[in-house]
């Protein structure tokens, strides 16, 4: 679906960025440089908030792909700018072992022989690089050529899942101050907030809004996409302590490392087990050796099957909600086998 439907996006966004930096050159060469890790930046992901536009869009009806690739652009900017900016949240200098705007930047004060600068040049670069790109999804929006209320539900629809994205973003990090687990409701909420949204539900309703789709419609490809959104992030938390690093790029000790609270802490928190889990969680030095006692622990208490039934529940209730005649059966059974690949992913 990705490689296929996203061409375009592909070729607008490289389109934009040789003009960007074109702009850029005016203002000297730092600023190109950041221009070319920003492009960078939006390169190489799977595309899957365009392909969710485009998929919806012409799942719909929707013919006109000069009209949907600026608004399939635009939700693939917000998430580099989002993915940016985490990184300079969590004080992250690369991304699936590679530099990112912030590592490169910081690796760039050094070649200048500003070493002592390094983490002010980083987090400066990464938090520009998040806010242009951020910039860009709404004026993606703003210059589409159509009628004035269909632009004002497109940025309506941007505007909250930015507003949303934030909110959960911020509980993200307070929540990690935690002195104990969250609940399981805490935790879901937060991953619909922080991620559902702009991930899924908004990108599946833009497509819809843009192709003429009715209310109902509309609504139900956006419970959909909340849904499928929380079972998504629901199973990379599970990776994140359970899964192979060799296939999934992210380290199983750094959440645990973090404390991070997951459905995994918050269900764990509920059981006798957890004063002997407790002092694995949050421990900055943990080793591997503990890490593997803590997954021990988090299986026999049975968190792993609690977070893990948690998955399919919301898999199977975000394929319940597409069983309605407002969606075409071709984008059903789209929608149906994304669900699947959203929690059925090897660890």
């Amino acid at each position: 679906m990705h490689e296929i439907q996203t061409l375009g996006v592909g070729t607008e966004l490289q389109r934009f960025f040789a003009a960007a930096r074109l702009r850029a050159s005016d203002y000297g060469d730092h600023y190109v440089a950041l221009w070319d890790s920003l492009e960078q930046a939006s390169s190489g992901g799977k595309r899957v908030r365009p392909a969710l536009v485009l998929a919806a869009f012409t799942g719909l009806g929707g013919t006109d792909l000069t009209l949907a690739t600026p608004v399939a652009v635009s939700f693939e900017l917000l998430h580099t700018a989002f993915v940016i900016h985490d990184d300079v949240i969590d004080h992250d200098l690369a991304r699936r072992g590679v530099a990112n705007i912030a590592g490169r930047f910081a690796e760039r004060a050094l070649s200048h022989g500003a070493g002592d600068q390094a983490g002010a040049w980083a987090a400066t670069a990464a938090i520009l690089a998040g806010d242009l790109a951020l910039s860009e999804a709404h004026r993606a929006l703003a210059m589409l050529p159509v009628e004035l209320e269909l632009r004002g539900r497109l940025l309506d629809l941007l505007d909250r899942a930015v507003f949303i994205s934030a909110a959960g973003e911020l509980a993200d990090v307070t929540n990690a101050a935690s002195k104990h687990p969250l609940t399981v409701a805490q935790v879901v909420s937060t991953l619909e907030q922080k991620t559902a949204v702009y991930s899924f539900e908004a990108p599946l309703q833009a497509g819809a809004i843009l192709a003429g789709g009715s209310d109902e419609v509309i609504g139900v490809l956006g419970a959909y996409g909340r849904l499928i959104g929380v079972a998504f992030q629901l199973t990379d938390d599970i990776l994140g302590v359970f899964g192979d690093p060799e296939k999934t790029g992210k380290s199983v000790l750094t959440d645990l490392r973090e404390g991070k609270q997951t459905t995994l802490i918050a269900h764990a928190g509920t059981t006798t087990g957890w004063p002997e889990i407790a002092p694995y969680i949050g421990k900055a030095d943990l080793t591997e050796v503990e890490a593997a006692t803590a997954r021990d622990l988090l299986r026999a208490c049975g968190a792993l099957q609690a977070a893990d039934e948690l998955a399919t529940d919301h898999l199977n209730r975000a394929v319940a909600a597409l069983d309605t005649a407002a969606v075409p059966d071709p984008l059903r059974e789209m929608l149906t086998t994304l669900a699947a690949t959203a929690v059925n992913r090897s660890r």
